[in-house]
């Protein structure tokens, strides 16, 4: 099954229209639009030809590597950047030749820039005494806000006496005191280390949701992607290459790309034998077996193909399961223990190696698999997905 067939099974009838989000709603307006933007800077493309529809109160997230052009496509909405080609539409309105102060928009840069010589208060109030509003709504507004990032006992401090989590939460306040319609944030949390990045990654969704602000997050790190996102645009060479909720992105990438950048995956090689609509065998020298999967796919006979199966979806056993497909043995090479997970690397015959994910249920798990032990793996027919690209 594609991710498009995914999508059109669980998409509720119009009679739930309510309870669905707006990007599955027919004739739903986009909040965002951005229409085939190109930036090139000489021979270089950074960004092309891109087009995407992003709707009211979203918290979207573009993920990509290191020059996938994500973030050139984020400074193009916030009008930092002017896109070779193409349109940018906020809210109904074109933003060419609109400058970023006057544009309905704030961002949120990964450094933060807070000035060093203002305390809390004053870095959130910057902007809206530059607007000129008056002195007791300025008041009334950053008390609120540093309220709603749980900063309210610290606005006398100075950025050098805050924490990093406690920094990146001013950042915050400061773009969105001013109430900006849509709010760009550019590896928000990429500064913090991994244990308050994920504490704040709930803050963050709290506090979007409270304020129903549009939200479009660029950030490399899948986990974060996965956590924020209403929606995922995975990002490579310019293009956005899938555009989906997370678990669709995770659980049917749409090509050996998206399966490989999101999370971990096994990936076998093999030749199509058999094509129907309900499910697909393939010959895989890798695998050393036939490997079968519930679901058709559309492609010429005896096409080369990849079958993925994620590491937490296989099956590991020292007996050989009772099922037929989907079976292959192998010896254990490595193991990794990770606290909650165990990581094993396993060999085929072949000389391809597997990766098996398990979680620790109980704490003593050595009794279960050591090094070199012969072991077979298994999962279901409708654990896996077949790409042709």
């Amino acid at each position: 099954m594609t991710s498009s067939q995914f999508s059109e099974l669980h998409t509720p009838t119009m009679t739930q229209t309510a309870n669905i989000p707006l990007w599955k709603r027919e004739g739903a307006e986009p909040f965002l639009k951005i229409e085939n933007v190109t930036k090139k800077f000489g021979d270089f493309t950074a960004v092309d030809n891109i087009s995407l529809d992003i709707y009211k109160n979203e918290l979207f997230c573009l993920l990509g590597g290191s020059g996938s052009g994500k973030s050139t496509l984020l400074r193009i909405m916030a009008g930092f950047e002017s896109a070779t080609s193409g349109r940018i539409i906020i809210d109904g309105m074109d933003m060419a030749g609109i400058q970023p102060w006057n544009r309905p928009v704030n961002m949120m840069f990964q450094s933060y820039a807070l000035f060093p010589h203002l305390n809390v208060a004053d870095n959130v109030a910057f902007g809206l005494r530059r607007e000129g509003v008056a002195r007791s709504e300025v008041n009334k507004r950053v008390e609120k806000m540093l309220d709603m990032v749980q900063l309210g006992a610290l606005g006398k401090r100075k950025p050098n006496q805050l924490s990093g989590g406690q920094r990146q939460r001013v950042a915050l306040a400061r773009s969105l005191i001013k109430r900006p319609k849509l709010l760009l944030l550019d590896e928000p949390l990429g500064a913090l280390d991994k244990k308050l990045r994920e504490e704040t990654q709930f803050e963050l969704i709290n506090i979007q949701e409270e304020l129903g602000v549009t939200f479009v997050v660029v950030t490399h790190d899948q986990e974060e992607a996965m956590t924020l996102a209403t929606r995922i645009g995975v990002m490579n060479n310019g293009v956005i290459v899938q555009t989906a909720e997370p678990h669709v992105v995770y659980e049917y990438p749409n090509s050996r790309f998206v399966a490989e950048f999101v999370g971990s995956v096994n990936l076998f090689e093999g030749i199509i034998v058999e094509d129907l609509p309900d499910s697909v065998r393939i010959r895989s020298t890798e695998a050393g077996a036939e490997l079968h999967v519930n679901h058709g796919i559309s492609c010429a006979p005896n096409q080369v193909v990849h079958m993925a199966i994620r590491p937490e979806k296989i099956k590991i056993s020292r007996q050989k399961p009772e099922q037929n497909v989907n079976c292959l043995h192998g010896v254990i090479e490595d193991i990794a223990y990770m606290g909650s997970l165990s990581v094993f690397k396993v060999r085929l015959a072949s000389g391809k190696d597997v990766r098996i994910t398990q979680p620790n249920f109980v704490r003593d798990m050595g009794a279960r698999f050591t090094w070199h032990d012969s072991v077979y793996l298994s999962w279901d027919m409708d654990s896996s997905v077949v790409l042709t690209s």
